[in-house]
């Protein structure tokens, strides 16, 4: 929406909370400190976050990124990465006599509590999330025989159940907070009887990411949001801002990425980043928009975040 006032400003809407959630730097600061207890090479299952920039910086500190457990040397450390993993690595590390540090979040280890909890209980559960990524991977492994992924309220509208007097859904820690409750709506017309987490899966930072995204997008002509393209909460606030009201919204992996003709026409840029980006990518942005004369900076805050977590207890 252009400032009718002055018709010329241009300006940047700039949410907040953005960036580093408490997990993301946990899982970050985690591999550090044990490249700087255990020295290097420190070896790390699949991404620890999904940012290349991240993976890249850590790369160049000493730290060896392998997709399965079996590549990590006998007997060496290995950290799993944000995302969780299923008890079967945690057994497969044990065989190899490895020393595993777990950066999990501690909020997707909540998720796995759940479903071993529900499982226990002789529930179906049925896992809302994206087929394929290595949180739904990790958290299906906690009771494969118990869980059904579903994407959406398409699945939620078709999927079959064992029981539906004993059906529980849990969900992807990092998916759209509008959609999911769309997906769980289906499910409860469906079945009556289904059981919830006690509290929402949908951790908090990327609620209060896309609430400030929200925010900004009835207002912003485009909407850029710093992120990787295989992050899913970054992916997720494009989403958000487009149903939100934006004229258009990008992804844009680092300034290098970022596209002059974006800014045709546009008095006012809404510009975030997702919850595993690290600040420097974002000021590189903010600091290209001021190039082209988005020099008026105005923050748009939807929550305060104070969360912190301490790093896993063997490296405390």
């Amino acid at each position: 929406m252009t400032d009718t006032t002055t018709p010329t400003a241009r300006r940047v809407l700039l949410a907040a909370p953005r960036g580093y959630c408490a997990g993301v730097a946990r899982a970050v600061a985690t591999v550090e400190k044990a490249l700087e207890i255990h020295g290097a090479p420190i070896y790390v299952r699949h991404e620890i976050v999904h940012n290349k920039y991240v993976v890249e910086s850590l790369k160049r500190k000493g730290a060896v990124f392998v997709e399965e457990t079996t590549a990590v040397p006998e007997g060496a450390t290995v950290v799993f990465s944000a995302h969780g993993v299923a008890p079967l690595v945690h057994r497969q590390a044990a065989k190899r006599n490895l020393r595993a540090i777990d950066a999990t979040c501690p909020l997707v280890t909540k998720v796995h509590k759940e479903a071993v909890r529900f499982a226990r209980d002789g529930y179906h559960i049925l896992l809302i999330g994206h087929e394929g990524h290595e949180e739904v991977i990790g958290t299906s492994g906690q009771a494969p025989e118990h869980i059904t992924v579903i994407g959406g309220p398409e699945d939620a509208a078709t999927v079959q159940v064992r029981n539906p007097a004993k059906v529980a859904w849990l969900s992807q820690t990092t998916l759209s907070v509008d959609e999911t409750t769309a997906t769980v709506a289906v499910l409860k017309e469906r079945f009556p009887r289904l059981a919830s987490p006690p509290s929402d899966d949908i951790c908090y930072a990327t609620q209060n990411r896309q609430a400030a995204v929200k925010q900004l997008s009835a207002d912003a002509d485009v909407v850029l949001v710093v992120g990787s393209a295989n992050s899913s909460n970054s992916v997720r606030l494009v989403e958000v801002a487009l149903e939100a009201g934006a004229g258009a919204a990008h992804l844009v992996e680092n300034v290098g990425h970022s596209d002059e003709a974006w800014l045709d026409g546009t008095h006012t840029v809404g510009l975030t980043s997702g919850a595993s980006v690290p600040d420097v990518l974002l000021d590189q942005v903010l600091t290209w928009l001021a190039e082209h004369g988005y020099r008026e900076v105005e923050v748009v805050r939807a929550a305060e975040e104070h969360q912190h977590f301490a790093l896993p207890r063997n490296l405390q």
